[in-house]
């Protein structure tokens, strides 16, 4: 099995490599093309339709290995294939033609119904005490689709410097590869395989300075992966282990609820584009663009590192650990997201009443060491 993992990798290692200048010029010819504006960081015009490349990897090297394995789930696999053949073509469309928003979100939601109805579905939750379990019924078709809806966006947010997005993805299928291969899922380590194999062959033309930018095509695909993925490998969950995937895609679905604050506490529309994102908020604070992305891959190694630790843990353990280690995740969220300005430059409620901590502290052992 390890072999054909290995030939799956190398597979489609090779044909992004191979397919990645081909659709290069591809995407010059149609005119699906980056032009630079105020809120990119570019500054010359760059070819989008990348995901073409990596869908194209996937599929070919998927079925390269597929026929020498007969345990895998081909119903929740095709659906997984069709559903990323829509969102590819809708991102593909957009890269060309600016697709509107209300469009592009139809097609995801069609591309999650396939999903679905192959039978990816989150559909039954195990108490963390005891041996009774809750089924989500009705629930579950709308909040599988909901989450494949928003893992898929929030990847596509995050897609704002080279690199960023397709290693970020990278890292999230690593840590799914992990516990997918400490589960013994078979389909699922699979196709992590074959999607690893895909990033790493178009990331050696993404990584900066990018010769070729994912697009929407690529965006959207990798996050329609990731959700579906973790899905496949959280179907039936604990409470504590519905944490994992929303750890392994710690960053972007973090970078997205901050950008939703952001424009809350700015009385802005969600839907509206700004240049506050955690990368642009890292690039302001004076560090290169290599810098930025490394810093955030740092970011994604520690969420998916928690997620792994927590898989580790016995129910019981993992329950109280997930508690400490949420508490201390969030602290650190909310620390680094004023510290750098990514919801407001101005509003920053925590660093203030440490502050005003930090001086009473001061304040006090001043007049202690006064009364001796």
């Amino acid at each position: 099995m390890n072999l054909l993992y290995g030939i799956g990798f190398v597979a489609a290692l090779l044909i992004a490599l191979l397919m990645t200048p081909l659709v290069k010029r591809f995407a010059f010819w149609v005119g699906a093309v980056d032009a630079p504006n105020h809120r990119k960081v570019h500054s010359r015009i760059m070819p989008r339709l990348g995901g073409l490349a990596i869908f194209i990897a996937f599929i070919a090297a998927y079925f390269v290995v597929s026929p020498a394995i007969n345990t895998l789930k081909t119903d929740v696999v095709f659906g997984l294939l069709v559903g990323g053949a829509i969102v590819v073509l809708i991102g593909a469309l957009d890269d060309r033609f600016d697709l509107s928003p209300k469009i592009k979100l139809l097609g995801q939601i069609l591309a999650a119904s396939v999903v679905v109805y192959s039978g990816a579905v989150i559909d039954l939750v195990n108490l963390p005490f005891g041996d009774g379990a809750v089924s989500l019924t009705w629930l579950a078709i709308p909040l599988t689709i909901f989450w494949i809806v928003g893992v898929t966006n929030a990847i596509n947010l995050i897609d704002g410097l080279d690199g960023l997005s397709a290693g970020v993805s990278g890292i999230a299928t690593t840590t799914i590869l992990v516990l997918a291969l400490m589960m013994g899922n078979v389909t699922v380590a699979l196709l992590c395989i074959v999607l690893l194999g895909s990033i790493a062959g178009f990331l050696f033309y993404n990584f900066h300075p990018a010769k070729i930018f994912m697009g929407d095509s690529g965006a959207l695909f990798l996050g329609f992966c990731l959700a579906t993925l973790s899905v496949l490998g959280f179907k039936q969950a604990t409470v504590v282990s519905l944490l994992v995937p929303i750890m392994i895609l710690g960053v972007p679905l973090s970078d997205t609820f901050f950008a939703i604050m952001r424009r809350w506490v700015n009385n802005l529309p969600i839907s509206a584009a700004d240049k506050s994102h955690l990368h642009h908020c890292l690039l302001q604070l004076g560090f290169s663009h290599r810098t930025t992305v490394l810093i955030i891959y740092g970011i994604a190694v520690f969420f998916g590192s928690s997620a792994v630790l927590l898989s580790f843990m016995s129910e019981q353990d993992a329950l109280w650990g997930a508690v400490i280690l949420i508490a201390i995740l969030l602290f650190v969220l909310v620390l680094g997201a004023e510290a750098i300005g990514i919801i407001s430059k101005t509003k920053k409620p925590v660093l203030h009443f440490l502050n005003k901590v930090r001086v009473k502290t001061m304040q006090l052992s001043t007049r202690s060491r006064m009364s001796k």
